[in-house]
């Protein structure tokens, strides 16, 4: 008994996914969409911090030649993108994208345009959703984040990081769309480097935010689908022309 109610929940679960991938490609007009569906993960921005283990590009754990009297850090060093912010990792940039699928197993989707389908809105902050972007020949980080800006007052962060430098970011815009309801709702921002980090991001407020009402508005059973398309910048079609 134990065993077929294990499997019966499986089943369900694996229903009510697919349900939810189908809500989400009949809320956007482009069925061709290739629709995610992420699970939050809860912060531990709050747990205690332990030293960081760095790693460098050739990714052969070779230790940096120490200095007597003095703590030198890198300033290219990204620290881990995952939500789980106890993880100790720090990296270049060329190493980012492995790091975050071998050790967190982050999802990367390929192709312009995809829908994001946000889980579980209702668990309460600190609670992240993220994924990998992969088209026009880089890798971009896509962050959804629900904490408290002011107590007892939630909202949604939703912002679209380059894993690259910020010269390389100005070269692209994104656009992140709510549509549900006859409503829809759109931000389109240059993304920002992941060197400029996702609190920085977040503290800005260079990014869609949504209080809980309006969150509340455009999701559907607690999931809330966020269509995403990366374009290269005009500046940079023009300097290609050129």
């Amino acid at each position: 008994m134990l065993f077929f109610t294990q499997c019966f929940g499986a089943v369900l679960d694996l229903i009510h996914l697919r349900f939810q991938h189908y809500k989400a490609k009949r809320v956007f007009s482009a069925a061709g969409q290739l629709v995610c569906v992420v699970n939050p993960t809860h912060s531990l921005k709050y747990a205690p911090t332990r030293p960081a283990a760095v790693q460098t590009s050739a990714e052969q754990g070779v230790l940096p030649p120490c200095h007597h009297h003095e703590a030198v850090h890198d300033p290219q060093l990204v620290p881990c993108m995952c939500p789980l912010f106890s993880c100790p990792w720090e990296g270049h940039l060329e190493v980012v994208v492995s790091h975050l699928r071998q050790t967190h197993h982050i999802n990367i989707l390929q192709g312009a345009e995809i829908v994001f389908l946000a889980t579980d809105m209702h668990l309460p902050a600190p609670t992240d959703w993220i994924i990998m972007h992969s088209c026009l020949g880089h890798q971009f980080l896509l962050v959804l984040r629900k904490q408290e800006k002011y107590e007892g007052h939630p909202q949604f962060f939703a912002t679209m990081m380059l894993i690259g430098t910020p010269t390389q970011a100005d070269n692209f815009t994104y656009r992140l769309e709510l549509n549900r309801n006859q409503r829809r709702l759109k931000w389109e921002a240059t993304p920002r480097s992941v060197l400029e980090r996702v609190d920085s991001v977040i503290s800005d407020g260079d990014c869609l935010v949504l209080n809980t009402s309006l969150a509340q508005l455009f999701s559907d059973n607690g999931s809330l689908a966020i269509g995403i398309a990366i374009t290269t910048s005009k500046v940079h079609n023009t300097e290609a022309e050129m």
